[in-house]
């Protein structure tokens, strides 16, 4: 059932029977001002123009016939701005910080700078643990006391844009599909391999300047029974 409207409608020429109005066409013709109009634009009554070619190309974009078959997937807007993440107050350049998950889990790293995805480049040195110049997010490191001065370690090459991989394409034929399946060897490049020991160089210096630092970068963390971790200090 329709609801009902809070205004409802008032016709100028109510009906006496129906079909039959109170006025007639002439009548009305005058009460609804029709000849103001028509006198204002040169005795005729405003037409629109006929829609051109362009117009009638947007609204056949804008309202389709039918809905496609199939789902389409369309991407979503985001509109978002970007904020940069914050940094904590304990992690500067040239910190400590333990890893607390992956496949470096437990290692002790060396915090050189936060890039503009938020993320932190840390690296081992390599020489020390194993640990190359990676990407960690802040959330899974812990700060430790120990700080070494990295100042003159140059980091500048180092962005977001320099991890990024080169992504493959997909085989066609099926000797490549076959080949596809097998476990390649991932090799580093050279260019990274040179990269990581000019600041391992660098990182080093300032590492043998603290005693006994580069066995504390060595040894593996990892809590022991009896150990609280609430009660630690790092």
């Amino acid at each position: 059932m329709a609801a009902k409207r809070v205004n409802p409608r008032s016709t100028r020429n109510k009906d006496l029977i129906r079909g039959v109005g109170r006025f007639s066409k002439s009548k009305m013709y005058h009460k609804r001002g029709l000849w103001a109009i028509k006198q204002k634009n040169g005795g005729s009554f405003p037409q629109h123009g006929k829609p051109t070619a362009e117009s009638a190309v947007d609204e056949k974009k804008k309202s389709p016939k039918f809905y496609p078959a199939e789902d389409v997937p369309k991407p979503l807007i985001n509109k978002r701005k970007h904020k940069p993440t914050k940094l904590r107050a304990s992690i500067t350049p040239g910190t400590v910080l333990i890893i607390l998950t992956g496949h470096f889990k437990g290692k002790r790293v060396v915090f050189l700078k936060q890039l503009e995805s938020g993320l932190l480049l840390v690296t081992g040195p390599f020489k020390v643990n194993g640990v190359p110049t990676r990407r960690v997010n802040q959330v899974y490191v812990i700060a430790t006391s120990t700080k070494i001065d990295v100042s003159n370690v140059d980091v500048s090459k180092y962005d977001d844009k320099y991890f990024e991989r080169e992504v493959e394409k997909k085989k066609k034929t099926e000797e490549q599909f076959f080949e596809a399946e097998k476990k390649a060897t991932k090799s580093v490049a050279p260019h990274r391999k040179e990269d990581q020991k000019a600041l391992d160089e660098q990182v080093l210096k300032a590492v043998e300047a603290v005693p006994d630092l580069k066995h504390y970068l060595s040894a593996r963390f990892s809590l022991r029974s009896g150990m609280k971790p609430h009660e630690l200090v790092f």
